[in-house]
């Protein structure tokens, strides 16, 4: 999806927002034609992933972490970034926000982590304590495309505000899709709050678990 259709697709959520509408239209996943080039297998594809030179963080990065998981889940989550627990772990559900995500799979959803699909929209972690760029995202947006293509997953879930926008391409308000089923390809996607953001507000928790709620009501 480009720029201008970005833009179109925006104006006309804010068109609705304005006329009263609280439903939300059906999101083209925002696939870039690149996707159509890489690895046809996701082993394959962590390959291509590692060696990927395409962005700046490969310049500091110590690893890239591609996903971790069932590579048919039905479930996958998209987190936005690999944190500094991830990267200095080498490791999945690590840290505060590892560890309250993992107790959501297992205690609410009652799965397993490893019969979800996790993986985040840039695979490095950024340098220092900033946020990526939008050309980080940009370079690691048909890894994650290709991925989505290849698990098939029935369910997306985005942690946070920063991977739904990759997804969707709405740069509006979080809050207003936060928790909605919105049609995306074949798939449903289901934005939650971040785990990390729930740690330091716990007061969110009770509209999490509607949330989880939602996601396991679609799994069924």
């Amino acid at each position: 999806m480009d720029s201008f259709q970005n833009l179109a697709l925006l104006e006309n959520l804010y068109r609705l927002k304005a006329l009263g509408h609280t439903y939300i239209d059906p999101i083209t996943p925002n696939v870039q034609s690149t996707s159509k080039s890489l690895p046809d297998s996701l082993s394959t594809l962590e390959e291509s992933i590692a060696q990927c030179y395409l962005c700046d963080l490969s310049k500091s990065r110590r690893q890239s972490m591609s996903g971790y998981g069932n590579p048919r889940a039905s479930l996958m989550f998209v987190d936005g970034y690999v944190s500094a627990a991830e990267d200095e772990a080498s490791e999945y559900y690590v840290g505060r926000s590892g560890v309250m995500l993992r107790d959501m799979i297992e205690k609410v959803l009652h799965m397993r982590v490893e019969e979800t699909y996790f993986t985040h929209a840039v695979k490095c972690k950024p340098f220092g304590f900033q946020s990526p760029s939008s050309s980080e995202y940009s370079s690691c947006t048909p890894f994650l495309s290709k991925q989505i293509s290849l698990i098939k997953p029935r369910v997306i879930v985005t942690l946070g505000p920063d991977a739904y926008q990759v997804l969707s391409g709405d740069m509006g308000d979080f809050e207003r899709v936060r928790g909605e089923i919105i049609p995306f390809g074949d798939a449903l996607l289901i934005p939650m709050y971040h785990p990390l953001y729930l740690v330091r507000n716990p007061s969110l928790k009770k509209e999490t678990m509607r949330d989880l709620h939602t996601i396991r009501g679609q799994l069924s």
